[in-house]
């Protein structure tokens, strides 16, 4: 800037060694003209390189061929390089901004970002699904207005975040959501949803599960216990000891299947994925009409509608076990003089194995927790059929493990139709 200024100095200097022997030796005016002229002739080269600069910062740009004249050239040159790097500074802070966003946008939990007033600064799409906002037009806007669950505002009012909350979404009632506050920047809130509806669900399985076992097996204990106390204090002949003995024996059976039949789930549930050896289907049917004939004996009519043709791979005794729980069950849960339909055929997305029946029916709320441990439509009624629980269960593992699903329909009064299908890749034709 001394420079500039030495600059013009001179220049005003020259303008006036020109200047004063004109009006010394001539007239004064003429030397105050050429001066004047010298002057104004510099102003206006200044004030227009100044008036550029005016025009330019009203909207900046970056522009090469932004140039000036003299001693502006250096002035447009160094805004020039300025422009550029702010502008590079700005675009690269503009694409890390946008890439936390997109990782925000990528998390599988939940975020809300708050201002300290509880607005809305921020919120990613899984969020926006969890507790029904949308961030174009909430952004702004408290939480506390948009959520209205009493425990969620109660929650964040309170201040104690040291436990996160879980509530369930006023959205969707089955989903389950567990909120932790994260206080930053001075009195900001960071929210982190997850969804453990999952989780949740499983904690609940577990403790049925639990409290299940403990049900089916206290009973026979019970009973087990009730006798041989009996036996010990009282004297009684042979045929009433052989009565109880045999009552203890059932009891004793009872239990062993129950155990045998919680050992199936757990090795199933342990195992490796299972062998893809062709399965002679024929055969198999075969077996299974026996079976339900000989538990049946003779107070229904079974019958057979299989392809003769078609195989199905994968792991015998595991298909065996499932095929023959809902046989089984067929046969337990139809009256006499009812039938039992066994098919098996190809299917529009592969093959099924159907077994169906003329029986007692289900009614449709209890269908979707058929396949549950230990559930039961009419527990009397299962026990004096002789089931533990957790056949279907076991049926429903297998067939996740080859790929198939069980598919229930049931008219209350008219009968059942349990269907296990399975892809194409598991059939073969013979």
């Amino acid at each position: 800037m001394n420079a500039q200024i030495l600059r013009a100095i001179l220049l005003a200097a020259a303008s006036a060694a020109v200047a004063f022997p004109l009006g010394y030796f001539y007239q004064a005016w003429a030397g105050w003209t050429l001066f004047c002229v010298g002057l104004a002739i510099q102003m206006g080269f200044h004030f227009r390189n100044f008036a550029r600069l005016d025009q330019w910062s009203k909207q900046p740009v970056v522009d090469a061929t932004l140039e000036g004249e003299g001693a502006w050239d250096g002035i447009f040159g160094r805004l020039y390089r300025h422009e550029k790097d702010l502008r590079a500074q700005i675009a690269e802070r503009d694409a890390e901004i946008a890439m936390l966003i997109a990782a925000g946008q990528a998390l599988n939990d939940g975020v809300v970002l708050l201002d300290q007033q509880g607005n809305i600064l921020f919120c990613n799409t899984m969020a926006e699904g969890q507790l029904g906002l949308e961030v174009a037009v909430d952004r702004g806007q408290p939480i506390v207005n948009l959520v209205r669950l009493p425990e969620f505002v109660s929650y964040l009012n309170g201040g104690g975040f040291a436990k996160p909350l879980t509530m369930r979404s006023d959205r969707k009632a089955e989903r389950v959501l567990s909120v932790y506050v994260i206080p930053y920047a001075g009195n900001r809130r960071l929210l982190q949803i997850k969804d453990v509806t999952q989780a949740d669900r499983l904690d609940r399985m577990r403790r049925d599960f639990v409290a299940n076992v403990s049900h089916e097996l206290r009973t026979p204990l019970t009973v087990l216990a009730g006798f041989l106390e009996t036996l010990q204090e009282y004297d009684f002949d042979k045929d009433e000891q052989h009565r109880y003995l045999d009552m203890m024996a059932e009891q004793s059976k009872r239990m062993q299947s129950i155990v045998q039949d919680l050992l199936t789930l757990s090795s199933i549930e342990s195992a490796p994925p299972p062998e893809n050896i062709a399965i002679d289907m024929a055969g198999l049917i075969d077996k299974l009409r026996r079976d339900a004939e000989a538990l049946s004996a003779g107070r229904h009519t079974i019958e057979v509608d299989a392809d003769p043709h078609l195989d199905l791979r994968g792991a015998e005794p595991e298909l065996v076990s499932a095929f023959g729980n809902l046989v089984a069950n067929a046969v337990r849960y139809t009256p006499a003089g009812g039938t039992v339909r066994i098919v098996w055929r190809s299917a529009p997305q592969g093959v099924e194995f159907a077994v169906e029946d003329t029986g007692i029916g289900i009614e449709a709320k209890h269908i979707p927790r058929l396949t549950e441990r230990f559930y039961r439509v009419d527990r009397g009624r299962s026990r004096d059929a002789g089931g533990t629980g957790l056949g279907l269960a076991i049926v429903k593992h297998t067939l996740n493990r080859h790929q198939g699903d069980l598919h229930i329909t049931s008219t209350p009064g008219v009968g059942s139709r349990f269907a296990a299908r399975f892809p194409g890749s598991r059939s073969l034709a013979v």
